[in-house]
């Protein structure tokens, strides 16, 4: 990712944050000529402590100078969680000397998941469980994420990214009954990576293509979130097996992989265990 590339997304980020703080929540009267939702910058720079003029630099887009000391008082004017921090250091403070990654790192494949780890996918009978890598590529999976998804097997292994199936695949576009928040949880992770391998052209080159393959990617790619391990209760209506509910677990592996594992866990109370059962059977719900 070039210099303009990084200051573009940090922008944008800015933006998108400060929109969605009210000034109630931070102690300032509403006021009643507020054309735009969310904070003014001038009460971000208030908040943060320094100048609205530098503030506003910096929300432009432009190529100036942040201490980690003043990106910390923006990311509490902000309210920033945990992720979102390290997103904002990762766009905001341009990569020292050390070794440049500029060049596309290298992708994972299939090979990266140890005997180990794939005896526990097998392990996970009842839990549909899929293992990817930084930008999101699946690299392994158990046989009940190929029951309850699609068979990752019949997909060629450099096809098998998530957030490209999500948006290409017509039977994961049916599969859950709330999609947007189905994709949306997939692309929490992909931009916190993306945050952090500020510097891989892959990324960059990667969002060019979706945005203009797929009319719906941008507006879900730019209100989402950063977040490295969300949870969440997901409702699918799946073809054979009918409404099953599953809580969804996302696990940083431990390492210097980068591998994530998304757990699909049976809600409790509900009969889903007992329809993946049968699905997993060949049987008929």
């Amino acid at each position: 990712m070039n210099n303009k590339t990084r200051l573009t997304a940090l922008s944008s980020f800015l933006k998108n944050q400060r929109a969605k703080l009210t000034p109630e929540e931070v102690g300032f009267p509403p006021g009643s000529r507020r054309r735009t939702p969310g904070l003014r910058r001038e009460e971000v720079a208030a908040l943060a402590g320094v100048s609205t003029t530098w503030y506003t630099w910096l929300e432009q887009g432009r190529d100036i100078q942040a201490s980690p000391n003043v990106l910390d008082a923006i990311a509490s004017a902000l309210r920033l969680t945990h992720d979102e921090r390290n997103y904002l250091y990762g766009l905001a403070i341009e990569p020292g000397a050390g070794p440049s990654i500029t060049a596309e790192l290298p992708a994972y494949s299939s090979d990266a998941v140890s005997p180990p780890l794939r005896k526990i996918l097998q392990e996970l009978r009842q839990c549909p469980s899929i293992i990817s890598d930084r930008r999101c590529q699946i690299v392994g999976w158990n046989e009940a994420a190929a029951h309850v998804f699609v068979d990752f097997a019949q997909i060629p292994e450099q096809e098998r990214n998530m957030i490209r199936l999500l948006f290409t695949r017509k039977e994961l576009r049916r599969l859950a009954v709330n999609w947007k928040q189905f994709a949306s949880g997939f692309l929490s992770i992909f931009r916190a990576y993306y945050g952090q391998y500020v510097e891989d052209n892959w990324y960059d080159q990667f969002l060019k293509e979706m945005t203009g393959l797929h009319p719906d990617f941008q507006e879900l790619w730019e209100h989402s979130e950063v977040r490295t391990a969300p949870e969440v209760v997901l409702e699918f209506r799946h073809a054979k097996a009918g409404k099953m509910l599953f809580h969804l677990t996302s696990l940083q592996l431990q390492g210097g992989s980068d591998l994530r594992c998304s757990v699909y866990t049976p809600a409790p109370d509900s009969d889903t265990e007992e329809k993946l059962s049968k699905l997993m059977r060949g049987k008929p719900s």
